[in-house]
């Protein structure tokens, strides 16, 4: 099962950076075709609007992992585990909740979307924004790891026990 989801991981991160190397190459076609030949484009800003959604949200659904996960912990860290504790589970169970919540009408809104398409490119926004759904739910189950984890008192993440890892710079 480990190893399942460790080759799902590397396959969600190459999928990621064949998104990051895609919009890079299509940010100097625009550059070349509006500066070197003069003739400007709108397709290029349009992909690379769409993949920069798609590479936050299925990059922070499928690849960042929780140490990974910049926080603003500086009132956080001050506090005693049992509170952290407390905070993990309150703040972590309202995410998951609010991201449950708003699934249903996340849906509605994308299928009410099935009508439109993008300006230049033709792409069905339905399309475009059913990225959420994975998203939504993958962030929720985080979320409710992270709060059971809390409630057990075993934080999954090695940041909420004030560890900090020490920078390997000879790798």
């Amino acid at each position: 099962m480990i190893k399942a989801i460790e080759k799902g991981r590397q396959f969600a991160e190459a999928i990621a950076a064949l998104m990051l190397g895609s919009m890079f190459v299509c940010f100097l076609t625009q550059i070349g075709f509006r500066y070197i030949l003069g003739w400007p484009v709108g397709w290029t800003i349009e992909y690379v609007s769409m993949t920069w959604l798609w590479g936050i949200l299925f990059g922070y659904a499928f690849v960042v992992r929780n140490p990974e996960i910049i926080r603003l912990d500086i009132v956080y860290t001050a506090m005693p585990r049992n509170i952290q504790r407390a905070m993990d589970v309150i703040a972590q169970t309202f995410c998951a909740a609010v991201m449950l919540w708003s699934l249903p009408q996340a849906i509605d809104y994308i299928n009410f979307m099935q009508i439109e398409r993008t300006a230049y490119m033709r792409v069905n926004f339905a399309l475009l924004f059913s990225i959420y759904v994975p998203f939504s739910i993958a962030v929720s189950i985080r979320c409710l790891m992270s709060a059971w984890d809390a409630l057990r008192g075993h934080p999954n993440d090695p940041a909420v026990l004030g560890e900090t890892k020490e920078c390997d710079c000879n790798v």
